[in-house]
């Protein structure tokens, strides 16, 4: 599977491979949203918001990205200093298949940021070459990130049962699909909302590898 693009323009935001650089803003942006995280984030703690930790982490991670097991991003303000969220798409639930993850601060939401991201990264997924559909995982409980899938026109393909990892959890997953890029269905709710905005169709049009921008972690 070929790597998706490092650094997507986004107009107003920036999605690209974190560098171990980026520890201090992403120890931050965790920190500063610890308690709008814990319910649904298993990582959601005091370490998490430590930069040493961070910068360590960040350095056992990027083999992922080179490996193809995970291709992580965080989402930037246009400056590339403030982190407003992590994104990902990962390869784990099997061939054909990409899982896209997120997480947003505490105080980036409602902006549309999630929903672009999302976007953008459904369509680098459905671009890539032997990869037929992306998937969402959401816990039942959680109403503002199924609200994402949702929007882009996704459909529930089943809920699973797991054992909660994190206390806002039930413990019921539902799973999202979407099988077509977005744009290419003008009756959709996804496509009609994000006809209204310039998305690029797959990895050529959203930009290519930045040399030097380093692969980044998995959804924190």
């Amino acid at each position: 599977m070929p790597a998706p693009p490092m650094r997507i323009d986004l107009g107003d935001t920036v999605l690209r491979a974190y560098t171990v650089d980026d520890a201090a803003a992403v120890a931050r942006s965790v920190g500063e949203s610890l308690e709008h995280l814990r319910p649904w984030m298993a990582w959601a703690d005091r370490d998490s918001a430590d930069e040493a930790f961070q910068r360590t982490r960040l350095k056992g991670v990027i083999g992922q990205w080179e490996r193809g097991d995970e291709y992580q991003y965080g989402l930037f303000d246009l400056d590339e200093t403030r982190v407003l969220g992590s994104f990902g798409l990962m390869t784990r639930r099997g061939r054909g298949t990409l899982e896209i993850g997120y997480w947003l601060h505490v105080d980036a939401g409602g902006r549309g940021y999630a929903t672009r991201a999302t976007a953008a990264l459904t369509n680098v997924a459905l671009a890539t070459p032997r990869v037929t559909r992306a998937l969402i995982y959401v816990d039942e409980a959680n109403g503002a990130s199924a609200e994402i899938p949702r929007r882009l026109g996704y459909t529930k393909l089943r809920t699973e049962t797991v054992t909660p990892s994190a206390p806002g959890e039930t413990g019921r997953h539902v799973v999202w699909i979407r099988e077509t890029p977005l744009g290419q269905d003008a009756n959709a709710e996804g496509d009609r909302e994000l006809g209204k905005r310039p998305f690029a169709r797959g990895p050529r049009e959203l930009g290519r590898p930045t040399p030097s921008v380093r692969p980044g972690p998995p959804v924190i």
